[in-house]
């Protein structure tokens, strides 16, 4: 889809052209907007509230770029609309996730973070919003080079804290917390020390225990969302928790995959689940021979 990164194109052109004028053209007062007819008004408010209830019946029915127009077209209509901002930016992650090619990835993620900013100038307070930042921050951290993306790990970490404090029952935020407590906690040694002398020192208050009790928390909200349960058994499994691991598994495999995503995280459910049982099943012999 190339509508995102057209706008940003479209965007740094501005600029451009803006730097290009005189001072005090750029400078100059602008003239007031004449002001819209109520009719008018009331007309695009109504437009732009079905434009967002389309995109998020198509969300529901899994059909992200569907979705993403509609909220794309809401924003022509009314670009400070703070949930289509949002939202934008999220589906903007998700979809360019799936792609392989990180041309294509780092567009649709740049265009998340373009969204997201957008959207904390509408509401600097909002959960959604924050939460959208630390999403398209974490994705793109993925494909930058090794100081820019413990860069980006550190400068999350305000959004993420604010996203759970201002919704505390916002799963997807809660998750993403517990993703920063455990990759942060879990810095190899090059990276702590790059963090030390190049960038003021590590983010403060990462945790596993954190990392757990965040994931724990997105669990209990959404426990029919897989990818929180596989989250939270991959953390217990690698702590050694292998009963509490198994549990989480044996709820992720009860569930009903719907999309490919899902349908591979339920994949890799059911393989560690039979790894865990199969050592588990070992442990007990080899206790029961010790006892012979």
């Amino acid at each position: 889809m190339v509508v995102p990164v057209g706008r940003l194109l479209l965007l740094i052109l501005l600029g451009a052209c803006l730097l290009a004028l005189p001072a005090e053209a750029q400078w100059r007062k602008p003239k007031a907007a004449p002001k819209k007819p109520a009719a008018v008004e009331s007309a695009t408010t109504a437009q732009v509230a079905r434009l967002l209830q389309e995109g998020q019946e198509l969300q529901d029915k899994y059909k992200e770029s569907e979705a993403l127009g509609k909220y794309e077209q809401a924003l022509v209509q009314a670009p400070a609309t703070y949930e289509a901002l949002w939202r934008a930016a999220v589906l903007s992650v998700r979809i360019g996730a799936r792609y392989t090619d990180e041309t294509r990835k780092m567009a649709y993620f740049s265009a998340a973070r373009l969204y997201a900013s957008r959207a904390l100038v509408v509401r600097p307070e909002g959960a959604e919003g924050n939460y959208a930042e630390a999403l398209a921050l974490a994705n793109q951290a993925t494909l930058l080079t090794a100081r820019s993306r413990l860069l980006s790990y550190k400068e999350m970490k305000p959004y993420v804290f604010k996203a759970v404090a201002q919704r505390p029952g916002f799963a997807p935020a809660w998750q993403l917390l517990g993703r920063w407590h455990y990759r942060v906690h879990h810095y190899n040694i090059l990276e702590r020390v790059f963090s030390r002398i190049f960038l003021g020192g590590m983010p403060s208050g990462a945790s596993t225990k954190a990392a757990i009790e965040a994931l724990t928390r997105a669990h209990e909200l959404e426990p029919a969302r897989i990818e929180y349960a596989y989250d939270l058994a991959r953390i217990y499994l690698n702590q050694g928790y292998q009963n509490q691991a198994v549990a989480v598994l044996q709820d992720a495999v009860e569930l009903a995959p719907v999309t490919a995503e899902e349908l591979e995280i339920s994949r890799r459910c059911r393989k560690l689940l039979i790894q865990l049982n199969r050592r588990l099943v070992k442990q007990v012999h080899r206790h029961l021979r010790g006892i012979d």
